[in-house]
């Protein structure tokens, strides 16, 4: 893929098509190559459609070795909002999945003069932004992310990064939806040195208050804080059989935005 250069990142990024433009946002553990359907299919419809490497995914560097690793959604959508303004994207739909989701909803909260509408896949929109302590049994199903709270966790995904990831495959979805050369295919974006780094941040700031957080983010965050209710039209699509953010998770997603519709 392209590159480009933002304020942070060495940015690959996929751009195909001419039409109204729709970004592609993926998640974790993913990378752009899992939107290749949608893509095609949007290309189709006549869109344009940019799919970018998550920063810490695939060919996405960081340019200063010293910048703070900070994967949280203020962070992602300031990417988003880097790569709109170099392609000259003055008004773009997103599609986000997972970390691409919550991006997509810190991007209508921030910047929603920019939005034509948004679409976030498995995740719901958290109003404010804010992390709670989920209950016992979705805690459970988040074994995952407090691993990365403790320094034989975190060592242990340092170890074998792809194998952490795999499990997730693995275990979030009913059994046969991925075959080993898909996995590996993907995987590789997971070999960038600084996927663990962003993997370990994006999880750890939540509940950590010593997390370090890249301060070039304050003013998303502060907009994002100040953020109850969404007004860009919004469409959120829930897997009915998701095995980490089962259904029930996002039952009450519609009192928090103001607008549903499609593009």
């Amino acid at each position: 893929m392209p590159t480009l250069r933002t304020p942070t990142l060495s940015l690959a990024y996929d751009d195909r098509g001419s039409g109204s433009p729709v970004v592609l946002v993926h998640g974790w553990p993913d990378a752009a190559r899992g939107w290749g359907p949608v893509r095609d299919g949007l290309l189709a419809d006549g869109y344009r459609v940019v799919v970018p490497d998550l920063r810490g995914c695939g060919d996405t560097e960081f340019l200063d070795a010293g910048t703070v690793r900070d994967g949280s959604a203020d962070a992602l959508a300031r990417d988003v909002l880097d790569l709109a303004d170099a392609l000259g994207l003055d008004r773009f739909a997103v599609v986000g999945h997972d970390w691409g989701a919550r991006t997509a909803y810190t991007l209508a909260a921030a910047a929603p003069e920019r939005l034509r509408s948004i679409a976030g896949l498995a995740l719901a929109y958290q109003p404010r932004g804010r992390f709670r302590m989920p209950s016992f049994r979705q805690a459970r199903l988040f074994w995952y992310q407090w691993l990365m709270f403790v320094d034989a966790g975190v060592a242990a995904v340092r170890a074998d990064p792809v194998g952490f990831a795999r499990e997730q495959w693995e275990t979030w979805s009913p059994p046969g939806w991925f075959d080993d050369d898909e996995f590996r295919a993907t995987a590789r974006a997971f070999e960038n040195p600084d996927w663990v780094a962003v993997t370990l941040q994006a999880y750890r700031f939540r509940f950590d208050p010593d997390e370090p957080l890249d301060p070039h983010y304050d003013d998303i965050r502060a907009t994002v804080a100040a953020t109850e209710h969404l007004s860009v039209p919004t469409l959120m699509i829930q897997g009915g059989a998701d095995h980490c953010d089962p259904p029930e998770a996002s039952e009450d997603w519609r009192a928090t935005s103001t607008t549903t519709g499609a593009w």
